[in-house]
């Protein structure tokens, strides 16, 4: 991706870069009090100075390459680096892509300013226009690539959170000895079965489980894709030594895996979780011996 194209001149854009080279220490020294430096070096200005400074050399590499729109430019990569931490800084902080790009466009105005301090007495007008429009394209650019490595941060958050809301809402319960269980509730899609069958097969290492039943009771419907998975879970769970028991298949599902033609003939299903750790405490020869109906005499 590339901002709108410019005609800047080889030598403008190395004159620029020279600029920046040797304006160095005093650019860095404006940025540091800017907000986007300012509020995530809070504890030392110092530090604030040292990473503008490394900010203004990248930048200078770009302009002496020449490369003023290109956001694949190698001196780029320095500023993803530490431009993208405190970007993403203030993104946990609240702060939009949007608002943070304004954080990054308010960097150009210091710049500007010692530009026209330097040129105004020893350059002509023309001179002083080409360095100031090459500074705003590498600036525009500049701008550009923080927005995409901070909207790729943040899609990065995302796709870890829901990873854990995954994890969280996927538990494996240790019932018994030799025992362990997942309790699924709401949707099953490709990504969350991928999740149970990988907690699944830890669980079973972890516990040395013999038995692992998957309780259905909470899912609300079931296609061939879901059953799929289901299938290759309890499959996976056989490879790891473990016997798997499918429980809380409610009326409907039953209906409608019949209806689909989904054989099932293979696993081992019960009618509810409690029905499946009875068969799996049986099968290990421990006697489970039925609750008395409330009222009844004991004998």
């Amino acid at each position: 991706m590339q901002v709108a194209e410019h005609d800047t001149a080889p030598d403008t854009a190395k004159e620029l870069g020279a600029f920046l080279e040797r304006r160095r220490e005093q650019i860095a020294q404006r940025w540091a009090d800017a907000a986007l430096f300012r509020t995530v070096f809070t504890v030392s200005r110092d530090e604030a100075v040292e990473a503008g400074k490394s900010v203004v050399d990248a930048l200078a590499d770009v302009a002496r390459s020449g490369r003023l729109e290109d956001v694949d430019a190698p001196g780029f990569g320095t500023v993803r680096d530490q431009l993208g931490r405190m970007a993403a800084a203030r993104a946990r902080a609240g702060y939009t892509p949007v608002q943070i790009a304004g954080e990054v466009a308010d960097l150009r105005e210091p710049v500007t300013a010692l530009l026209q301090t330097e040129f105004q007495d020893n350059a002509d007008a023309d001179d002083v226009r080409g360095n100031a429009q090459a500074l705003a394209v590498l600036m525009a650019t500049l701008r550009l690539v923080i927005m995409e490595t901070t909207v790729s941060a943040g899609e990065e958050l995302i796709a870890r959170q829901r990873q854990q809301l995954l994890e969280v809402a996927t538990p494996v319960i240790k019932l018994w000895d030799g025992v362990v269980a997942v309790p699924l509730i709401g949707t099953l899609d490709s990504a969350r079965s991928q999740v149970v069958m990988e907690s699944l097969l830890e669980a079973i290492v972890d516990q040395r489980a013999a038995y692992a039943i998957l309780d259905i009771t909470g899912v609300p419907t079931v296609d061939s894709l879901v059953a799929q998975h289901l299938m290759k879970t309890v499959a996976a769970a056989r490879l790891m030594g473990a016997e798997c028991i499918v429980s809380g298949i409610r009326p409907a599902i039953a209906q409608t895996i019949v209806h689909l033609g989904i054989d099932l003939g293979s696993i081992i299903t019960r009618a509810g979780l409690a029905d499946a750790l009875a068969y799996a405490l049986t099968q290990q020869g421990i006697v489970v011996s039925p609750r008395p109906a409330t009222g009844a005499s004991p004998r």
